[in-house]
């Protein structure tokens, strides 16, 4: 059931049946942006379980025409200085030719009305690479700011993530 509509645009929370193809988007967004290839098994597992778990976040797709060209990730991390939730947007992808098409912007759109909508949420976040100018000046016209925090990560000693 669509929660929403732009234009030619669906929007809807995703489903279990989308799992294939945000999969598929995680794998060609990680080569496309990090040159990082994703384990197709993992990432399928990881899109799934999000999915059956709500508690960990949820996805947002965008349709034309029946096919998903686009989606969204939102996960959430609380903050005690602000008692609330951040949402933190992940995993975007939208299809190269659906780019520059507005199917971001919806998305986006559709996200801040939610935050809008719930009091426990206290801001959005997401986090962008370093050289990625074109995708740090599309947040930056939709109204985010540039913060004063980097992102450090250490990740599980012998754990085997990429393909």
């Amino acid at each position: 059931m669509p929660v929403a509509s732009d234009q030619d645009l669906i929007l809807r929370p995703g489903e279990l049946r989308d799992a294939e193809t945000i999969a598929a988007f995680n794998r060609a967004m990680a080569l496309e942006t990090e040159g990082r290839g994703l384990q197709p098994e993992r990432s399928l597992a990881g899109a799934q379980r999000l999915l059956r778990d709500p508690a960990l976040g949820f996805y947002l797709v965008a349709e034309r025409d029946g096919a998903v060209v686009g989606s969204l990730m939102v996960t959430y991390e609380w903050s005690d200085w602000r008692n609330g939730h951040f949402w933190w947007i992940q995993s975007v992808y939208v299809v190269p030719e659906a780019r520059r098409t507005g199917v971001f912007r919806a998305l986006y759109r559709h996200v801040t009305e939610m935050v809008q909508r719930d009091a426990t949420v206290c801001g959005l976040r997401l986090y962008v690479e370093t050289s990625n100018e074109r995708a740090q000046a599309t947040y930056a016209s939709l109204g985010m700011a540039r913060t004063h925090y980097l992102v450090y990560e250490e990740e599980r000693p012998g754990a085997d993530f990429f393909a």
